[in-house]
């Protein structure tokens, strides 16, 4: 039986989402993978099944395309928030993940998430053992005392001079499996361009090189603001396009960008069995 489903990004991250809040939908790894597929399948960064909630308007689980299920994915809110849509008069859309719950005010362009407060704990990451995540005593080659985030998901933030003298696609797989990360990381590599403006590539972990992460967006951000290095908002301009990222006093992140949708089909998920 064909099932719809609706492909989606937020500034290049791509989605393959499928709408499961009247028929339920349960996948396979392999599944999840062979749809993933960009030269076999429909192609996408992360696959999203939206689920009804009892507690909220709905929930968001995700795939990265290895076929792994993961906590968070601040750019797949965007594109699900504009879905869902608000049930109540507050104007927001009340989304669960496994990362924890978050909101939404979403318009035709985009929308603005609220993601929740970020943890700094070291088995809050997590990590293999006890150490200082504000700035890590560690380093790979030339990547050195990252701070580490978690927004929902695990992230590792390097600060550097040159972005553009980083061989990520070489060092982002090492990072993210290394052994002091029990549950794989993302890598973020950031270069501050004033107080108000960051730039940044990340490696993420299940899919590779990214135009845009939401949830790197936010972690980098919010190392960047820990060390002092910028404001309490901030533009993060990706391989894909910005995202406004604010730190707000009461903890919560507000992560603003874009979402749209590329096109709707039909996929006969026997086939890719």
């Amino acid at each position: 039986m064909a099932r719809p489903f609706i492909k989606m990004h937020g500034l290049g991250n791509d989605f393959v989402v499928f709408d499961a809040r009247e028929t339920p939908l349960a996948l396979t790894r392999a599944q999840v993978r062979a749809i993933s597929d960009r030269r076999t399948g429909v192609g996408c960064d992360q696959l999203i099944v939206i689920e009804t909630a009892a507690d909220a308007d709905a929930r968001m689980r995700i795939w990265n395309s290895d076929g792994g299920e993961v906590e968070a994915c601040g750019n797949a809110a965007r594109c699900v928030a504009q879905i869902v849509g608000p049930s109540t008069g507050s104007g927001q859309a009340r989304i669960l993940t496994a990362g924890g719950p978050i909101a939404g005010n979403a318009d035709a362009l985009g929308a603005t998430i609220d993601m929740g407060a970020p943890r700094f704990g070291w088995d809050e990451i997590p990590l293999a053992y006890a150490m200082d995540t504000l700035s890590m005593p560690v380093a790979w080659e030339t990547l050195a005392t990252p701070a580490a985030v978690n927004v929902g998901n695990p992230h590792a933030v390097f600060f550097v001079d040159d972005l553009g003298a980083i061989d990520l696609e070489q060092l982002g797989p090492v990072i993210e499996h290394d052994a002091l990360f029990p549950a794989r990381v993302n890598v973020n590599v950031a270069e501050v361009v004033d107080r108000t403006h960051l730039r940044l590539k990340v490696w993420e972990r299940g899919v590779g090189l990214t135009r845009a992460c939401g949830t790197g967006a936010c972690a980098t951000a919010v190392a960047a603001m820990r060390r002092g290095l910028v404001e309490q908002s901030v533009t993060v301009s990706l391989p894909g396009g910005d995202l406004a990222i604010q730190w707000r006093e009461d903890g919560h992140i507000l992560m603003s960008g874009p979402a749209a949708t590329a096109f709707t089909g039909e996929i006969d998920l026997e086939a890719f069995a």
